[in-house]
């Protein structure tokens, strides 16, 4: 089986004596050059496995390799910098994604601390149990565009469309925050792995590199949203997505420290917006950027947030030329305000489900507000449970195409 670029970087520290290894976690925490790792979060690590997820998930799988070998060059590990770097080298373009084993375990009934029916389905057969529930289906394979629809709808549409770079020449980013273990046992948030698993898997198949944390504090959300704004790839980039899963409230998303004695520990829905504007992140103008949150209430309703306020400015002078502060924003919401948020204890939650499935199915052929509209279609049809995803300041002025393969 060949090696993938994380089966090099693994290779490569194992090669390492512990004294090197310790330099070398040292020198990556050490580094002045953004992006930043912290400290707390490399000496936790105990395996080099750990440590090679955390340069790919901070760096990605391009850049990596590139920190890894300036690293190892700087504490003496020259002939270990010179074979990785060789080794890589070897492998051509970038890995595909991993596949996932999709199978589906048996439903247990869907949560968000309310016990409610699950629909039961037997392997083998169609998606449709009785009584039509259609659950979500992730399992297939994301459908990629054929250059002749490409073609086709730049004729037809171009003026219309927002520029998609290049493949070779385009370096896509997405975040990922992913909280699932809370300092309170009871807020867990069972399920949420796949999810994970799900988006991730996604977001690499349309083509982005994806920047990916886990269990966090508000404050570190905050941080790792800034430091993601920063990033110098958005500028060869011609869009993102920033995907947050949690449990949230009407205005903020949960850190893993929140609780009765820590009620501060939020990201404030308005701090993502914030970061990622024309003025705090000029990479990104004119460009779409797609944001998806799960966060559901967790306590005895299970409510959702949704941001209702608006920006304070209408827009914001960049050089000699006006950009609007708040532009070319979409974003989807788990489900209205003050309603239930669902998700299943083993296979994630509805909204990952339903719009992963969407996405794998037409988003080779549909723009993104069509691929959102599918997404609520799939609620509506869900007879089970009475839950509805919602768009939020959406401002998005062109048509915004993936094309997944190109």
């Amino acid at each position: 089986m060949e090696k993938t670029i994380k089966d090099h970087l693994v290779d490569a520290l194992d090669d390492l004596s512990s004294e090197n290894l310790k330099k070398f976690k040292n020198k990556l925490c050490d580094r002045r050059v953004e992006t930043r790792v912290r400290r707390g979060n490399v000496e936790k690590l105990e395996y080099t496995m750990e440590l090679a997820d955390l340069l790919i998930n901070t760096f990605t799988t391009r850049s990596a390799v590139q920190v890894t070998v300036e690293i190892l060059t700087a504490i003496g590990c020259n002939q270990v910098a010179e074979d990785l770097k060789r080794d890589t080298e070897s492998d051509g373009p970038a890995p595909q994604p991993e596949v996932w084993n999709n199978s589906v375990p048996a439903p247990q009934p869907e949560v968000q601390d309310s016990a409610v029916p699950a629909p039961q389905r037997s392997a083998g057969v169609a998606r449709t149990p009785p009584g039509g529930y259609d659950q979500p289906d992730t399992s297939a394979a994301l459908i990629p565009s054929s250059l002749e629809f490409k073609q086709a709808i730049l004729r037809e549409q171009g003026q219309k469309m927002y520029p998609v770079l290049d493949k070779a020449a385009r370096k896509r980013l997405a975040l990922l925050i992913n909280n699932v273990e809370f300092d309170c046992e009871e807020m867990k948030r069972n399920g949420a792995q796949r999810d994970e698993e799900n988006m991730e898997k996604l977001l690499r198949g349309l083509g982005y590199d994806v920047v990916k944390h886990t269990n966090l504090s508000g404050q570190e959300m905050d941080e790792a949203i800034k430091s993601f704004a920063g990033r110098k790839e958005h500028a060869e980039s011609d869009s993102t997505f920033v995907v947050i899963m949690s449990h949230g409230k009407r205005d903020a998303i949960l850190g893993v420290h929140y609780g009765v004695n820590n009620p501060n520990d939020v990201l404030l829905v308005d701090s993502i917006y914030s970061h990622l504007n024309a003025q705090n992140c000029p990479g990104l103008i004119n460009k779409p950027k797609v944001i998806l949150i799960q966060a559901c209430r967790g306590g005895e309703n299970g409510k959702v947030w949704v941001a209702d306020s608006e920006p304070e400015g209408l827009w914001n002078m960049e050089s000699d030329v006006w950009e609007h502060k708040e532009k070319d924003f979409i974003s989807l919401l788990s489900c209205t305000p003050d309603t239930k948020s669902y998700r299943h204890k083993l296979n994630g939650s509805l909204f990952i489900g339903f719009l992963v499935e969407v996405f794998n199915a037409n988003a080779s052929k549909d723009d993104i507000e069509e691929l959102f509209r599918q997404v609520m279609r799939r609620f509506e049809e869900f007879g089970m449970l009475k839950q509805m995803v919602c768009k939020d300041r959406t401002t998005l002025l062109k048509l915004f195409y993936l094309f997944p393969g190109l």
